[in-house]
């Protein structure tokens, strides 16, 4: 019975590097963009500022490598192998953004997606630990194969479905959640996004519809969404200046 429990306590150890090294490197740029003399500020290497999704990628190839390699048996190795790829995830998925745009935005608008990438991720992780499974794929363990395999292919078809919709959040998380990727399907798209773009004509009743819900509902959520996240990662230049 303990060799199933190993897994799981991989993933734990995994979640908790994660959380606890965003909860540590956001209170370390906080310190450094408020100038605190004592503490130690940005590594720097002949004037370079190297950024800290550098070190995440060691990281994460470091944990990633000794999990494959070290043998089954190894529990503490492989478990610590998970800690550091969870710290690794944490310091990349927190310059997301300035991946993804090839330029430093991290106090910028766009940097908020940093944030959002880590508290999906966190949401992800968590959602494993309590036991949700990918697409449903053990939940119809006693029937036939054909049928799982239409079951979890349906599921992955709303969830892509969602993501299209521009339904972010739901899309992922749909993918651990049963009948949450449905909803997110079959509800109105956001305006932009592609399903928008290719399926509701400019003026349509469809298009003024998603606009009037984008700002009724989705707007104030985004709002406080954005409040809850700059309480814990700091306040973004925008939000400053405003």
């Amino acid at each position: 019975m303990q060799t199933l429990h190993l897994p799981q306590s991989r993933l734990l150890f995994f979640f908790l590097g994660l959380v606890v090294t965003f909860v540590l490197i956001r209170i370390s740029v906080r310190l450094i963009r408020a100038k605190v003399r004592w503490w130690p500020g940005n590594i720097t290497s002949n004037g370079t500022h190297i950024h800290h999704v550098v070190f995440g990628t060691v990281f994460m190839l470091l944990g990633g490598v000794i999990g494959l390699a070290a043998p089954d048996d190894q529990h503490g190795v492989r478990v610590a192998a998970a800690t550091l790829l969870g710290v690794g995830a944490a310091l990349v998925l927190d310059e997301f953004a300035l991946i993804l745009h090839l330029r430093d935005v991290y106090w910028t608008k766009d940097g908020r997606l940093s944030v959002d990438a880590v508290f999906l991720a966190i949401g992800m992780t968590g959602l494993l630990l309590i036991g949700a499974r990918p697409l449903g794929y053990d939940e119809f363990y006693g029937e036939g194969v054909a049928l799982r395999v239409l079951i979890i292919l349906v599921n992955l078809g709303f969830a892509i479905v969602a993501l299209l919709k521009g339904k972010v959040w739901t899309g992922l998380l749909g993918l651990l959640v049963p009948v949450l990727p449905e909803i997110g399907a079959l509800r109105l798209a956001r305006p932009g996004s592609p399903w928008a773009r290719w399926r509701y004509a400019e003026g349509s009743r469809k298009l003024r519809r998603a606009y009037r819900r984008e700002a009724r509902i989705r707007q104030p959520l985004i709002r406080v969404k954005i409040r809850v996240q700059e309480f814990i990662s700091g306040r973004h230049d925008d939000e400053e200046a405003a």
